[in-house]
């Protein structure tokens, strides 16, 4: 048996090719795991930038023939009950009616930005449902809950360096600076001014913005950052405008409060004010050309008869 065997046995050798192939395939695994891993984290840097991105292309596609204007009827209705509703925080009826109003008459599709999530957000989104509705908010972990909880929600966060009581020197900054990085026709991307918003999105500063709505951030404590960023954001971006309707219609919510009073009237302008009532200004700004370096032509300060 030995013998048969030892005749008939065959020596099988490993070849190193084998072991070669073995650690190929090993290599390409993890290769391919490597690339899934770099797509996923380009794709998660990448999704903020092109977010805003696809929701310009989409805006630009939607025209009053394809999506019918929402009815004066329905449009009322979603004020009654906005307002009707439990929460204490909530806009007046009257505030609410006024600014749907010129939401209704706005050209299509209908280009707005809100600075704060509130008790109005969806609101805003309702009435502009054949335009392009974008939020601003302060808290960064309230904007990523409302933008999970209402897919169709658009809503950025920003971060704010100003103080409200800071409000005399950050104005009185940009009047030093007007004619450089505060100037009142500018990118704000591209701009190092204190009071101007430069950490969104790029396309966000392309948008011809139609309305803007100043209702955020919150808090009016001392260490608050207060709405002057805001304000004087909505001022730079509605005097840029390249294209779509030239004048800018620019809503203060709690303009009854001294700091948004005082910043609304350096920065959108007592000669713009359409009307003021309750807690709401209303404001409606004209393109300006580049080389202008004046916000109003009144140059009279409020802050000369206002208390620290």
């Amino acid at each position: 048996m030995k013998n048969s065997l030892g005749s008939s046995t065959k020596l099988i050798l490993l070849h190193p090719y084998i072991q070669k192939q073995g650690s190929s395939n090993r290599f390409w695994a993890l290769a391919f795991v490597s690339f899934l891993t770099l797509a996923s984290l380009l794709t998660v840097i990448y999704t903020r930038e092109s977010k805003i991105t696809a929701s310009v292309v989409s805006a630009s596609t939607i025209t009053s023939s394809s999506t019918p204007p929402l009815s004066k009827a329905v449009a009322m209705a979603l004020v009654h009950y906005a307002s009707n509703s439990n929460n204490t925080e909530h806009m007046s009826y009257t505030d609410m009616k006024y600014i749907a109003d010129v939401l209704q008459k706005c050209s299509q599709p209908c280009n707005l930005l809100v600075f704060g999530l509130t008790h109005e957000t969806r609101l805003w989104k309702a009435l502009n449902h054949n335009g392009r509705t974008v939020f601003i908010d302060e808290n960064r972990y309230y904007a990523a809950y409302i933008e999970e909880k209402y897919p169709e929600i658009e809503a950025y966060d920003v971060q704010y360096t100003t103080k409200l009581s800071e409000m005399k020197e950050l104005i009185a900054g940009v009047k030093e600076q007007v004619r450089n990085e505060c100037r009142p026709v500018q990118n704000l991307l591209f701009s190092e001014c204190k009071l101007g918003l430069n950490d969104l999105p790029n396309q966000f500063y392309e948008v011809d913005w139609d309305v803007i709505l100043v209702d955020g951030p919150r808090g009016y404590w001392p260490e608050a950052p207060g709405r002057m960023s805001a304000i004087f954001t909505a001022s730079v971006l509605a005097r840029s405008k390249k294209g779509g309707n030239s004048k800018t219609h620019i809503f203060v919510h709690d303009f009854n409060q001294q700091v948004d009073r005082i910043t609304s009237d350096e920065f959108l302008c007592k000669e713009n004010l359409v009307k003021s009532k309750d807690m709401l200004g209303h404001f409606v700004l004209e393109r300006m050309d580049a080389n202008s370096f004046q916000f109003c032509r009144n140059h009279n300060s409020t802050m000369a008869n206002s208390s620290s």
